[in-house]
């Protein structure tokens, strides 16, 4: 690669970044949803294994970030120089389970609850209005980041002041120390059954981002114009598609010799370091923590909550939820409950058409041929635009979380990723970088250690039960 000077790092300690577009992903259904009914049916005590899973992440953004740093480069980009097809293996994964349009659906399903409208009709609207805003910004990364910046913080601030409101300190004691239950797998070993050791295994790949979201994230780090990727032009909304700089056909690399450029790195990795353990892990520990409390309040009022959470009927749960904490409360509550689900469709609506959209482009580009002959803006914007337009057509004509024929390849598939991903960050990381700027041996063990617990998790519960995370 090319040698370029690494730009100084700014103050570790900042309120927004890249980091933002990982929270608005993560912060969905697994802890508006699947932890609390794991709480209700297990106790605050399996919530350890939640702790293993968004620090597990924290760490798995940590390394995501390094190839990306170091060279401006994205994880893709590093994957194909392992090995071509682990790219191409990201790139389908990505179509197929990332093209349906689920969360919105439960967002606007929310939003129909609070005010009669159709879900179809809000979220063909959200759809429209997301492909223009895109297309029309000059800089698509910056002003996202400050709108799921705000949003973010309202769905924090919001549930922490509800959970205030509705839970107890017991509760809240209970669902703290619950944390460090090391071990804990509910009377006779619940957990490990048939019928839940498969929602176990899911509920960990979905404490945070789940899938290829982390991967998408080495894209927003790069137009945030983290450490080398100040080096690569920024994508702009198709409007503006005709001032995008020419992408380089590479990334590029500092000098790790000099120890001027070694102390700037350090400072980045402090950076970024801040990132995953004060804004990503912090936030989605404090969101999952609110509804973890807003779940037990409802089931003390509600006591139908505890078996419809139990159960596989998200929409009625959420009904349930909504029911419960209004009478914990006020029944302005029960609305404002629903508003929290609709944020939490909006938030990852708006991360997730950028970031796949991004990432497709991204891997096109570079590797498809004849692709070049469009720039960057151009190829973002015929992702997104595609993805926006099957979404209306499965909104009105098919099932918004794929056809139920699929749905156990789509759940195999985004934890699959996940393994995936932890072994090509050990290739890349390890072996497309300078020795000085690789990770250290314990990080190494963490990330193989993820390896094995996504994959080895996923194919035993295949194996075992013949069924994969649900």
């Amino acid at each position: 690669m090319p040698i370029r000077k690494l730009p100084k790092a700014p103050p570790s300690i900042h309120i927004l970044g890249p980091t933002v577009f990982l929270v608005a992903l993560g912060v969905g259904m697994g802890e508006s949803y699947l932890w609390p009914r794991l709480v209700l049916v297990f106790g605050p005590d399996i919530r350890w294994l939640f702790l293993i899973g968004v620090t597990l992440q924290a760490v798995v953004l940590l390394e995501m970030s390094r190839y990306a740093m170091a060279t401006g480069e994205s994880i893709f980009f590093g994957a194909a120089r392992v090995f071509k097809p682990l790219m191409w293996l990201f790139f389908v994964s990505a179509i197929a389970i990332y093209i349906w349009p689920g969360h919105l659906s439960a967002g606007a399903g929310a939003f129909e609850e609070i005010t009669g409208i159709p879900f179809e009709v809000t979220a063909t609207i959200v759809l429209i209005s997301i492909g223009v805003l895109f297309s029309s910004l000059k800089n698509i990364y910056d002003v996202v980041e400050k709108v799921l910046g705000v949003l973010i913080g309202i769905l924090v601030i919001g549930t922490a002041i509800i959970a205030a409101m509705v839970g107890t300190w017991s509760d809240l004691a209970d669902t703290i120390t619950g944390m460090f239950a090391f071990g804990y797998f509910g009377e006779d070993n619940l957990a490990l059954s048939a019928a839940w050791f498969p929602i176990i295994v899911g509920s960990i790949a979905f404490a945070g981002p789940s899938g290829m979201q982390q991967m998408w994230y080495t894209l927003q780090l790069r137009d945030s114009g983290a450490a080398m990727g100040s080096h690569i032009p920024k994508v702009k909304g198709l409007a503006h598609a005709g001032e995008t700089e020419t992408m380089p056909t590479r990334g590029y690399m500092f000098d790790t010799s000099d120890s001027e450029e070694m102390e700037r790195w350090k400072g980045w990795r402090k950076w970024v370091t801040f990132d995953a353990f004060f804004l990503f892990w912090g936030i989605t520990m404090m969101v999952t923590i609110s509804f973890t409390l807003i779940a037990l309040a409802a089931a003390k009022e509600n006591p139908d909550v505890g078996e419809l959470v139990q159960g596989d009927d998200r929409d009625a749960a959420l009904v349930a939820m909504s029911d419960g904490f209004a009478a914990a409360g006020s029944p302005v509550l029960g609305t404002v409950f629903f508003g929290f689900i609709a944020l939490i469709g909006l938030n990852a609506t708006l991360g997730l058409f950028d970031s796949f959209s991004r990432g497709q482009a991204d891997m096109t580009y570079y590797f498809v041929k004849g692709a070049k002959r469009f720039n960057m803006s151009q190829l973002y914007a015929f992702y997104l635009w595609g993805v926006i337009l099957f979404g209306i057509g499965i909104i009105f004509f098919g099932p918004a979380d794929g056809p139920a024929a699929i749905l156990d390849v789509l759940a195999f598939l985004s934890t699959f990723a996940m393994g995936a991903y932890c072994v090509v960050l050990l290739l890349v990381n390890n072996r497309m970088l300078p020795k000085p700027i690789r990770p250290g041996i314990a990080r190494n063990l963490i990330i193989g250690f993820g390896a094995v617990f996504y994959l080895g998790m996923l194919f035993y519960s295949l194996a075992r039960f013949g069924v994969v995370v649900s």
